[in-house]
Formats: structure tokens, C-alpha cells, sequence
């Protein structure tokens, strides 16, 4: 990541500073928004006092095309800007593509892998942790085994978290992305509960 982009622009001439990378406008990209919305929920209930997550834009280094589609890349970032990982937008579209894929599973998988990147890197943890066997977790379509691998045509389950299990080789789902809170355990759950309620009262 760079916030501090130049492009020459020609011999003799004075660098051209381009625009530097900046949050996503509201409704700018609307499933990103709301895949982002559902994993922030699983970030809330496993890391309290953590900020939500948010939208980055790395703006091209040319200025918008006529049809004013933003052909930057958006990442998953902590809520000071920082990111780490892939970006989880097309770029490379060609004419009457769609900017966002089009279906709903396939959005909430990319952003919830692009959130993990983050927060394990940014915050040097792993995340989201099993409870069962205290070992990280990852985005995968629900009822896959463990010799499951990305792209394989026939899992088209929604996507949840998936634990490797212990060595004996037990993998299980352990829910659905965005619904982590009802999989943690009870005291976690009431200390969850009893942060909602003072939040929501302070609002």
C-alpha cells in the first residue's frame, strides 16, 4: 500500500501527484458494503473493542472514464485506511461488465477472506479462532471436507467459517459468516450481550 503515488508525466517535466488512496463513498459499492456489514458482525462479537472494518478505494492513475465507473482497486481495511491482501472489486472489466460480482455467496466469500487478511496481518493474530480447538478458521462454502480446494465446481454451499479440526482430522463448519456470535460460548455470549446493551443505550 502507498499513499504517496507520483507518475512522471515526461521528461522536463514536474511529477504529477495522483490521487491517494481514500475511503469508499456510501452506496458506492453496494454488496461490498453489505458483505462487509455481515463480516463486521463476526468481528464485533470475537474482538469487542475493535473498530468495524471499512471500505478503501486505490484510485487508478487516470482519471475516471466517461461511463464514471471507478476502476480503482477497493480493499477490506482496518478503519485507519491500513490494508493488507487482494482487493475484492474487478478491475480489469471489460465493456458492460459489472463492477461487483454478481452473486451474493461469492461477494460474502471474497470479503470475509479479505477481512481475515487484515486482521491477521495488520493485528499479527489469528482470526477468527475456534473455541473448540484454539486454531484459526477459514471462509469456505458450507460442507466441504478437508480436501476441498478454491474452485472446486460442486461446493456451492453458503459460506461459513471452517475449522481444520484436531490431527485426528475432524474439520466441521462452525457458522455461517456473520453469525459467529451464536457458536461462541456462553460466557463470551453474555459478555457479547451485555456490550450490545450499553452501546445501544448510549445511542
Amino acid at each position: 500500500m502507498n499513499h504517496f503515488s507520483y507518475s512522471s508525466i515526461g521528461p522536463g517535466h514536474d511529477r504529477q501527484q495522483l490521487s491517494e488512496p481514500r475511503r469508499a463513498d456510501p452506496g458506492q459499492w453496494p454488496k461490498l458494503e453489505a458483505a462487509l456489514a455481515v463480516v463486521n458482525h463476526d468481528l464485533t462479537a470475537t474482538l469487542p473493542g475493535q473498530d468495524p472494518l471499512i471500505l478503501m478505494v486505490d484510485p487508478p492513475g487516470q482519471p475516471l472514464p466517461p461511463n464514471g465507473i471507478d476502476r480503482g482497486q477497493v480493499y477490506v481495511a482496518m478503519a485507519d485506511g491500513r490494508w493488507h491482501g487482494n482487493s475484492v472489486n474487478a478491475c480489469d472489466l471489460e465493456e458492460g461488465d459489472p463492477p461487483e460480482p454478481d452473486d451474493a455467496t461469492t461477494v460474502l466469500t471474497v470479503v470475509a477472506d479479505a477481512a481475515q487478511a487484515t486482521i491477521m496481518e495488520l493485528l499479527w493474530q489469528a482470526w477468527p479462532i475456534c473455541w473448540e480447538h484454539k486454531i484459526g478458521m477459514h471462509p469456505r462454502p458450507a460442507g466441504t471436507t478437508d480436501d476441498w480446494y478454491q474452485g472446486e465446481m460442486d461446493a456451492d454451499g453458503p459460506p461459513v467459517w471452517w475449522c481444520r479440526g484436531s490431527r485426528d482430522g475432524n474439520c466441521h463448519d462452525v457458522s455461517l459468516v456473520g453469525e459467529l456470535a451464536a457458536s461462541l460460548p456462553g460466557k463470551q455470549r453474555r459478555a457479547l450481550r451485555h456490550s450490545e446493551r450499553r452501546r445501544n443505550g448510549r445511542q
